[in-house]
């Protein structure tokens, strides 16, 4: 029987589907996967072992559940018959900017629909994921919920107002690291390091922070305390930050990614 049905086959979609198959969750006969014309699904099938259709009857009508992780805009693309088959199905959106009310309205069959926002770092197992579900959804769905959302990282399950800010902070939050990452390593080389040291500290400062912030449980701000000496390197580079306003223009970053995250749910 076919457990979990995948509509697309990219990155986030390889991601769950290889970590579930490698912690036993599921068998590869128990997953199918489709794509458009470019080959990722049929290439993902022949590397996982899991099943691969074209045909969306077959994929809507044996599955029991349905993971949506194709480009947003192709949401349109999906026939309302071939969407009235998801009748009484678990439908799992990663859809970016898609509301659960336009999930509704396409799926209108089921009402155990749920909008979840992963992140890039699920792509390793390393990501952070929120979800969503307008109607109150029963233990074992939510089971079923995390176990597949779960092969990213942790799922955490909130009410779809956060979605946005969500989007803001762990949705988008990679590509603010990834850029202080990258304006670490250019101070380095100002600094007089040739770019390959200085990124190589970079990178390893970033993750070993990262690890110790995390084993440690401390607050950032504790922990920031106890690098920072009187009169020390540290505390003179943190006073330009303040006064550059480091702060507020990361709160800034945040507000503005949640506003477009809203803008682009009207659209």
């Amino acid at each position: 029987m076919i457990k979990v049905a995948f509509l697309g086959a990219g990155r986030m979609a390889s991601a769950i589907i290889n970590s579930l198959l490698t912690s036993k969750l599921y068998h590869p006969n128990e997953l199918i996967c489709t794509s458009a014309e470019d080959g990722t699904g049929e290439s993902l099938s022949v590397q996982t072992g899991i099943l691969y259709t074209d045909n969306l009857e077959t994929l809507f009508t044996e599955a029991e559940t349905l993971v949506l992780a194709f480009k947003p805009q192709q949401l349109r693309d999906i026939s309302s018959d071939h969407a009235r088959l998801s009748a009484g199905k678990l439908v799992i959106s990663i859809l970016a900017g898609i509301t659960i009310e336009k999930l509704e309205s396409k799926f209108s069959q089921t009402d155990k629909i749920i909008r979840s926002m992963p992140n890039t770092p699920g792509q390793i197992g390393a990501g952070i994921t929120c979800f969503a579900s307008r109607e109150k959804i029963s233990d074992d769905d939510i089971t079923i919920v995390e176990k597949i959302l779960g092969a990213l990282g942790p799922a955490i399950l909130v009410s779809e107002e956060c979605l946005d800010a969500v989007t803001a902070v762990s949705g988008s939050g990679p590509a603010y690291l990834f850029e202080f990452v990258a304006a670490l390593r250019d101070g380095g080389v100002k600094a007089g390091l040739n770019e390959d040291l200085a990124y190589k500290l970079a990178l390893e400062t970033a993750l070993g922070a990262s690890r110790l912030l995390a084993r440690t449980k401390e607050t950032p701000e504790i922990l920031r305390d106890l690098v920072s000496s009187p009169g020390g390197t540290t505390l003179a580079g943190l006073e330009v930050m303040k006064t550059r306003n480091f702060r507020e223009i990361m709160t800034d970053t945040v507000l503005a990614a949640k506003k477009r995250s809203i803008e682009l749910a009207k659209e």
